[in-house]
């Protein structure tokens, strides 16, 4: 063959290779932007820091992505962005790309999931919610409430009150020590900005003084526009040494022994939350208490009542003087005239 021949046959090998790489480049282009196929409508992968790409395309098969690990991963590495994958817990949608799968992965779009945590719940209750939680990783079910306290960093610091009530979210896979802490965090937040803004006339001496008024306040709550008046009613007892006589602190005190029913002699029965037969506020707060009821606390509405009573409304009716409060029970709750 001559050189010329040769030199003919080299130009058109270099067109059919040019060719097919131009095909490749094109089919890839194509591939990386139809839609994945998928087992379910939305396919679940957590990503541990280490993994590989490779380890990482699979795992997208593996849970439910019909594609080839092998294409998936050669996509990622002849992106340039395969050392840019981030760790977390991701979600992909029916109808995502694999271009779409990478750069959820690149910019580190988690799923998120949420609890939600409600005002006047007990630490217990919480705890149960945190349990229940979609996707959050249990580290403290075999923690005491203490030992939940001393791995916060805070040791020796009852727990109850001081998570604040809200609806947190989390990536799938975070703990639920971390969402505590966050809730401990704004609890603080919200807990020092009431006591900054706190009334002259207030009858508290430090801020925990202020969170444990302010669960009995949540707790005492049933319509919104007294909670400033149930607050006043609380302040003017502490003011003048009255005992609180609440009987969500008692109720609180029995605990388990609480079976849905307050006896007269439960009230008899001392505790070091029984407001009943103890003067001044129980010794830890009864309840996680929202930023209205923290508000309530520190700023109460001036009010010359020392007594409510339950109109069965969701309402109270407030009263200065004992009689008048005798004659409020005897209306609402004993329906006499």
């Amino acid at each position: 063959m001559s050189l010329k021949s040769i030199a003919r046959w080299g130009r058109t090998l270099i067109l059919l290779l040019v060719v097919a790489a131009l095909t490749l480049l094109a089919t890839g282009w194509w591939w990386v932007q139809q839609p994945l196929t998928t087992t379910n409508e939305v396919v679940e992968v957590s990503i541990e820091a280490g993994q590989t790409p490779r380890e990482v395309a699979r795992e997208w098969v593996q849970a439910g992505v019909q594609t080839s690990p092998w294409l998936l991963y050669q996509w990622f590495r002849w992106s340039g962005q395969s050392k840019q994958i981030r760790a977390g817990s991701y979600e992909l949608r029916t109808g995502s790309t694999p271009q779409d799968l990478l750069r959820m992965l690149v910019r580190g779009d988690e799923s998120l999931a949420t609890v939600k945590l409600i005002e006047g719940w007990t630490f217990k209750r919480f705890r149960q919610e945190l349990a229940a939680a979609d996707g959050l990783k249990q580290t403290i079910q075999t923690l005491s409430d203490d030992a939940v306290m001393m791995e916060l960093g805070m040791p020796g610091v009852p727990a109850e009150g001081r998570f604040f009530p809200d609806t947190y979210s989390y990536a799938k896979g975070s703990t639920d020590i971390a969402v505590l802490r966050r809730a401990l965090r704004a609890m603080d937040r919200q807990l020092n900005a009431a006591w900054a803004a706190r009334g002259a006339e207030v009858p508290l001496k430090s801020p925990q003084d202020a969170l444990i008024l302010a669960s009995i306040v949540e707790k005492e709550t049933g319509h919104e526009a007294d909670r400033g008046l149930i607050a006043g009613v609380f302040s003017n007892r502490l003011r003048i040494g009255m005992p609180l006589q609440t009987d969500p602190s008692v109720i609180y005190g029995l605990g388990e022994k609480f079976d849905g029913n307050l006896r007269k002699v439960d009230l008899q029965t001392d505790t070091p939350f029984n407001t009943y037969t103890r003067r001044g506020l129980p010794p830890t707060p009864i309840a996680m208490p929202g930023k209205a009821a923290l508000m309530a606390a520190v700023q109460p509405n001036p009010t010359k009542a020392l007594y409510f009573v339950a109109k069965g409304d969701g309402t109270s009716a407030f009263s200065a003087t004992l009689s008048e409060h005798n004659r409020a029970v005897n209306q609402y709750q004993r329906k006499r005239p």
